[in-house]
This record gives C-alpha cells, sequence and structure tokens, in this order.
C-alpha cells in the first residue's frame, strides 16, 4: 500500500500454456533450493524451480530518513508525494496483490469442504493469511503506472492471475484470478486511502475482495483490514494491522467477524485477531482466534468462554510453542517497537486453520520477501515474447533495483513518471480518456457496490494494442 509522485504517474484457451512452466512449490516445505544468480534449476522430473534469492541484496536504508521527506508534505496526499527510490521495494504493487494466492491451498480446502462452517473457516484464514506477506515489509512498492499490468500462471498451485492498473487518479488496481481447474474465481479492487498522522502513516485498502466457490455456487465478500507503518519520524519502521474486517457468505448468509487489535499498551495485543462465525439468525457457531504474523485457530463457542473464564480467574495457560523464526524476529524488534511478551494463547481442542510459511533464511537481505513473494519478478528465458508489453517484470526501474543497480533504476523512475506526466498531458489536449485495457467499471453482482470487473480475454493473448507506458 505504498504512496508515490503524482507527477509519477475470461475464458481458458490453450495460449495459456505457453507461459514457462512453474515449479512444484509445498507450503509446508522447507529444503528448496536454487541458483542465486535469477536463473531456474531444472529438477530430475523436468519441473522448474523458481529462483531462491535475489540477484542483489537489498540496499541499505540507514542513511536515509522518511521524516526529511515527509516533514515537507505534512497535510498534503500522500499520493502526490515523491519518494526516493531506496524506501522501495523491487515489486509493483500489482505484484504484492498477487501475494494475496500465496496461500492458496486455503482456497483448495474450501472448495473440498462439504460443511459450509468448514468452507467459511478456510475463508477466514484465506482473509487472513492475504495479509500475513505484510509483516516486517517496511518498504514501499513501486506505484503502479497507468496501464500497467502483472501477470502470473502457476500450473503446480492450479491458478492464473492477471491485474491492470485501472486508474491513477485516484489509484485503483483491478485483479482477477481463476482456478485452473475452474473451481474458483477471486477478484476485486484496491483502492488505498493514506493518511498521515506525524508518526506514522495509516493506509486503509478500500475495495471489495471476492471470492466464488463454483462448486458450491456460493460467493464470499470482504475488505482487509487497515495496515499502519509506525516510527517515521525516528526508531526501526513497523508494522500493524487494524480494524473489523467482515466475510460474507451471500449464499448461506453465514458471517464472519474478525478483529484485527491494535497493539495496545505494552504491545499485549501486537498482532492478535480474534472473532467468530455466525449464521444468517446470528448464533456463534465458532470462535477464531491467533495472530495475523503466526497462526490461526479455532474452536467451539462454549470453550473459548469457559477458558476465558478460567483466564480470568489466574488459571493455567497452555502456550503454543513459536517456531525459532517468530522468536527471533519479535525478540529483535528495535526502540519504540511494543515489545512482545508472548505468543498465541492455545485452548485446547482448538483447530488449527492455518499457520505463516517460514521465510527463507535471507529474507532480511530481501527486503523480507517470502520464498513466494521472491519468485514474482523473475523473467525467465522466453517469457519477454509471451507476456504483455504492460507486465511488471519489464519494468525497468524495478529490473534495475531488483540488480542492485540503484542510480539507474531511480534515473529510470523519474523517465517513466516524466512520459507518464507527457502521455497525460496529451490525452488532456486532445479530449480524450483514457480506456482501460482488461477490466471495466461496474457492480459487483453482491455487494450491489461499485467494482472494477474484469472484462476477459487477457489469455488469448492479443497484445496489439497495448500502450507504450515504458
Amino acid at each position: 500500500t505504498g504512496f508515490d509522485s503524482d507527477n509519477s504517474s475470461g475464458d481458458f484457451s490453450e495460449a495459456n500454456h505457453k507461459v514457462a512452466e512453474m515449479l512444484d512449490l509445498d507450503p509446508h516445505q522447507s529444503n528448496r533450493t536454487g541458483k542465486h544468480n535469477g536463473e531456474t534449476e531444472i529438477q530430475e522430473n523436468g519441473i522448474k524451480r523458481h529462483r531462491t534469492s535475489l540477484p542483489a541484496p537489498m540496499f541499505s536504508r540507514s542513511d536515509f530518513s522518511v521524516w526529511s521527506i515527509l516533514k515537507k508534505c505534512i497535510g498534503l496526499e500522500l499520493s502526490k508525494i515523491t519518494m526516493p527510490i531506496v524506501f522501495n521495494e523491487p515489486l509493483s504493487f500489482l505484484q504484492r496483490i498477487t501475494e494475496y494466492m500465496e496461500h492458496i491451498y486455503l482456497i483448495n480446502k474450501a472448495c473440498s469442504h462439504a460443511d459450509p462452517l468448514e468452507r467459511m473457516q478456510a475463508v477466514a484464514a484465506f482473509a487472513v493469511s492475504a495479509v500475513a506477506s505484510q509483516w516486517e515489509r517496511t518498504g514501499k512498492p513501486f506505484n503502479p503506472l497507468l496501464g500497467e499490468t502483472y501477470e502470473l500462471t502457476r500450473e503446480d498451485l492450479g491458478f492464473r492471475f492477471i491485474s491492470e492498473q485501472v486508474s491513477h487518479h485516484p489509484p485503483i488496481s483491478a485483479f482477477y484470478s481463476e482456478g485452473l481447474n475452474k473451481d474458483f474465481v477471486f477478484h476485486g479492487s484496491i483502492y488505498p486511502k493514506l493518511k498521515f498522522w506525524g508518526k506514522s502513516i495509516e493506509a486503509e485498502p478500500r475495495g471489495t475482495i471476492t471470492l466464488e466457490l463454483l462448486k458450491h455456487n456460493e460467493a464470499y465478500t470482504w475488505t482487509n483490514p487497515t495496515c499502519c507503518v509506525h516510527n517515521v519520524i525516528i526508531g526501526k519502521l513497523w508494522l500493524e494491522q487494524y480494524g473489523t474486517v467482515e466475510i460474507v457468505n451471500h449464499s448461506t448468509g453465514d458471517k464472519c467477524v474478525l478483529n484485527f487489535k491494535p497493539c495496545g499498551l505494552f504491545g499485549k495485543e501486537l498482532h492478535r485477531v480474534e472473532g467468530y462465525i455466525q449464521d444468517k439468525n446470528r448464533k456463534k457457531l465458532c470462535v477464531i482466534y491467533g495472530k495475523w504474523t503466526e497462526c490461526l485457530w479455532c474452536t467451539d463457542p462454549t470453550t473459548y468462554e469457559t477458558y476465558k473464564k478460567n483466564e480470568k480467574r489466574g488459571g493455567e495457560q497452555k502456550k503454543l510453542k513459536p517456531s525459532e523464526d517468530v522468536i527471533k524476529s519479535e525478540n529483535d524488534e528495535a526502540d519504540d517497537m511494543p515489545e512482545v511478551q508472548d505468543t498465541v494463547q492455545f485452548i485446547p481442542g482448538s483447530k488449527l486453520l492455518w499457520r505463516i510459511n517460514c521465510r527463507p533464511p535471507n529474507s532480511s537481505q530481501m527486503y523480507n520477501f517470502t520464498s513466494f513473494a521472491v519468485s514474482l519478478n523473475e523473467l525467465e528465458k522466453g517469457m519477454e515474447a509471451i507476456l504483455a508489453p504492460t507486465d511488471c517484470r519489464l519494468r525497468p526501474d524495478i529490473r534495475n533495483m531488483e540488480n542492485g543497480n540503484m542510480d539507474v533504476a531511480s534515473k529510470e523512475k523519474e523517465r517513466l513518471e516524466e512520459k507518464q506526466r507527457a502521455a497525460r498531458k496529451e490525452r488532456a489536449k486532445d479530449e480524450v480518456e483514457w480506456q482501460t485495457r482488461w477490466f471495466h467499471q461496474g457492480t459487483n453482482p453482491y455487494t450491489g457496490t461499485s467494482d472494477w470487473l474484469y472484462s476477459g480475454g487477457y489469455f488469448d493473448r492479443n497484445f496489439s494494442d497495448c500502450p507504450d507506458i515504458y
């Protein structure tokens, strides 16, 4: 949900299978290896492995201050502030949105369950997992250029994804994903509303997210929680998510209400998520609890209430043993970061819904990327001829930053911003309105609110009328 310069700016077809084959990525497999020069490695079964490292390590931000930029801009709309490239990470916001799909196995679980309650539990876990990759990701993604796109086909994970920057003012990103087995459709639009509070930056991701489980003829909608970046003036930047997320099953009337709790005094509630699933008659069916940075559990309401009563009386609590990665990251927080006193309190009899994937051992040198995020910008041989000319992988400022060429990346960023500015002026002069290519503005069929809907046809790969934005 980055901010950048205002002065910057359907059907399945055989063509889809022309895209480079991807690897088998098991979310619970930790012994992945690969070349560190950006190339892919061929496994014995012929499947390609994604890269496990970026071409160049993260550029140090220690000599730069976000406050030195923002102190001149208090009261201004943050989308109009030009930020030095050093505060970026080498991904476009369109690629950041694609990270929703990292835990797609949860959608697959929802599709496989016959019980609507279990389907809602899986969908709730997916909604929480969608923000988990933001943990410790304090670098801002590049603002997409108007008309920029990103596609990702993962035959191993069973989905394909397409997104487009459909508006620059306000900045709106639209996305659409579908299961290769025609079992689900996942789509939505994101419009980050940014506020600067002096010590922190708050990003409210407006826009509706919709998940359709085609086999069950069900549709779920929700909006992500608010994300806040703290210690903008001094100290180590850190993130929290807070706010209420309501997931509605428009077929059954069931609803899941998740409360992403604000940090609170002494960091007691940091990262905590608590909520419940209720039926159309508002009867609580189960309680959900956990942390969006760690894991999510569910239990029946009676067990939960009994546990809470015992907790108030000082009864014994059984803690879930955290992983070494979680302990290390939480203990290493800098000044002004609330100290985390414990991890998730496990309630006996609870069912595990989701656990965060372990990050690569060198993640701190790669912008705290997950293994999934590391692979998003790789450009395999032959892909350039297949991708749309507007795809993020072809964007020169992001590509140069990823390769460690910071000076070139900064110059390319300025060039692209100027090109976008000039194109906007030319359209204004000729009184021509921008035409989106793959999405159109319409009405969400389940909420009745304004939304951006996929027009179809992208995977037919007719890119003859795509704009020249790079």
